[in-house]
């Protein structure tokens, strides 16, 4: 904004302005209105809703905040408004572009006596709130932020005067109208309050959005048939994929980019590029949505101060982001959408200052950009790629890329250390290939043997040596004397019987003939013998009795 061209006849001082806002004006070095502050301050300045649309870096923050703080200066705020409800209320889709517009808000603000006030998400949730809870003036922020705080009760929007919501289409593309339109039913009525849209294009959706919320606004178009500043020079180089990283060096080496901005499509992208330009001496970082936000607007501090050369960002920087004096900008992925590739190129060029746009066509992106030929209605110079262009890289490490060790592993990285068990199929379990090769030694030097033949022929072993274990009963009175050495043998093999597999739990099996009393005897049960000592002492009884027979009959 420091930096702003003259660009029409129509100058801030014939707009009579309050004099506080007219000195931060002056301050700021402003003296005459680019095509979109003098389509729209007449208008806003008369209490109209108005609904903007420019080239990205024309002046649209200057306009909206100008009309805001003016409006506020002469409109005094009612004796009911309680402290934590702000007069004025600035919504933006990206927390970089919400913070830039605080920072503008108060070089052009610095004597108007009005409190700013920011929300932002991932970052100093507490100091946020304990701000807002203090009471501010002007709020700035996100949806969701904001919206978390109104739903505690932090602050309320009964009593806004002026609301503005800046880059609308970009709101519709991250997701955000529920809440835009969450926010715009607390407000008071839109024919009670002034009401300001503005963006780089203004889609059917973003109109209805405007004429739904805001009353009766009108339509301001700056040279909409320009989509881009005619001051930026735009050409195309169609390498490889080889070649791009080669092709990037090269080309910043040569051009001796002091401050440069590097888009992709992909975080991964933006995390290798960033290893590989650093390796190859080029001082680069990279910004996406997954960098905390201290980080984040260090490196936007860093960038902006000159002291990072540099930046590789996402399409999540393409907004809204006032640096002044950026030389070049390098898609080095084409955009999937037209628009992007408008907004990225704003980059550069602003306010009637020039710069270079490049962009590679490699065979990964390259069929975006028919679309985008036809969305900015020219065709782009094509530059050939040649051999003293593509400079020899030095590729960065592999554990380089990204912020640690694990970037190939998902978010967490790769597991600290194995599964506790074999698994079943799960993250932990070896892919069907690394299983094939770690069992097929085992198989070849060990095989298994059969089950069936296994199981076939310990079952006959088993059933040999019950049979050979099994006490024979005395057959009667004639083999009385051979019975007379069975309590000896009985005694002596009782020990060395093994324990029988039990089929009908304690005390159960088959019941020999004339042993049925023995065996269910309470003194047998209460012996705790197993069933193989009850037998052989049943069998011991019987063969004593049957030797005293004998030997009464023999006397």
């Amino acid at each position: 904004m420091t930096d702003q061209t003259p660009v029409t006849d129509l100058s801030f001082s014939s707009l009579h302005l309050p004099e506080p806002l007219a000195r931060g004006i002056a301050d700021a070095g402003f003296e005459r209105c680019t095509p979109i502050q003098a389509g729209t301050l007449p208008r806003a300045l008369a209490g109209l809703d108005v609904a903007g649309q420019a080239q990205t870096g024309t002046g649209k923050t200057a306009a909206f905040l100008v009309a805001m703080f003016a409006n506020l200066l002469r409109s005094p705020p009612p004796a009911d408004r309680p402290v934590t409800s702000p007069r004025g209320f600035i919504l933006a889709p990206t927390r970089e572009l919400a913070v830039q517009i605080h920072k503008d808000a108060e070089l052009l603000g610095q004597y108007c006596n009005l409190s700013l006030g920011l929300a932002f998400g991932g970052v100093d949730y507490e100091k946020q709130r304990r701000q807002l809870e203090a009471g501010v003036d002007v709020l700035i922020g996100t949806p969701g932020r904001i919206i978390d705080y109104y739903k505690q009760r932090v602050f309320d929007l009964r009593h806004v005067q002026v609301m503005v919501l800046d880059e609308a289409d970009r709101m519709f593309d991250l997701g955000f109208i529920a809440d835009i339109r969450y926010l715009l039913r607390r407000m008071p009525e839109p024919t009670r309050r002034l009401s300001m849209l503005f963006s780089a294009t203004l889609s059917q959706r973003v109109l209805e959005l405007a004429y739904e919320h805001m009353n009766e606004p009108e339509l301001v178009r700056i040279e909409p048939e320009k989509v881009t500043a005619d001051k930026v020079r735009q050409v195309i180089y169609f390498p490889s994929m080889e070649e791009k990283v080669g092709l990037l060096v090269g080309l910043l080496k040569k051009l001796n980019a002091t401050r440069t901005m590097v888009f992709v499509n992909m975080k991964r992208t933006a995390e290798r590029l960033e290893a590989t330009l650093r390796a190859n001496h080029i001082d680069a970082e990279a910004m996406s949505g997954d960098v905390p936000q201290n980080k984040r607007l260090r490196m936007l501090r860093d960038f902006h101060e000159g002291r990072l050369p540099v930046l590789i960002a996402t399409d999540v920087a393409a907004r809204g982001l006032h640096i002044p004096d950026v030389s070049h900008v390098f898609n080095y992925d084409l955009p999937q959408d037209p628009e992007d590739y408008v907004h990225r190129i704003g980059r550069t060029a602003r306010a009637g200052a020039a710069g270079d746009a490049i962009s590679f066509g490699c065979e990964d992106y390259v069929q975006s950009l028919p679309d985008i030929e036809a969305f900015i209605g020219r065709k782009l110079p094509v530059e050939p790629v040649e051999p003293g262009l593509v400079t020899e890289v030095v590729a960065a490490p592999h554990e380089h890329y990204g912020r640690g060790p694990g970037r190939g592993h998902g978010r967490g990285g790769p597991r600290s250390g194995p599964r506790s068990g074999p698994g079943r199929g799960g993250r932990g379990a070896p892919r069907p290939a690394e299983r094939g090769e770690r069992e097929r030694p085992a198989a070849r030097s060990a095989p298994m043997p059969s089950v069936s033949a296994a199981s076939t022929d310990a079952g006959s072993e088993e059933r040999a040596r019950r049979e050979q274990r099994a006490p024979r009963r005395p057959e009667g009175p004639r083999e009385a004397p051979a019975a007379v050495a069975a309590p000896a043998a009985a005694a002596e093999g009782a020990p060395r019987k093994r324990r029988r597999r039990r089929r009908g739990g304690r005390g159960g099996g088959a019941k020999t003939a004339g042993a049925e009393a023995p065996v269910a005897t309470p003194a047998a049960n209460a012996a705790g013998l197993p069933r193989a000592g009850r037998l052989a002492l049943l069998v011991t009884a019987l063969a004593v009795a049957a030797a005293a027979l004998w030997w009464a009959i023999a006397r």
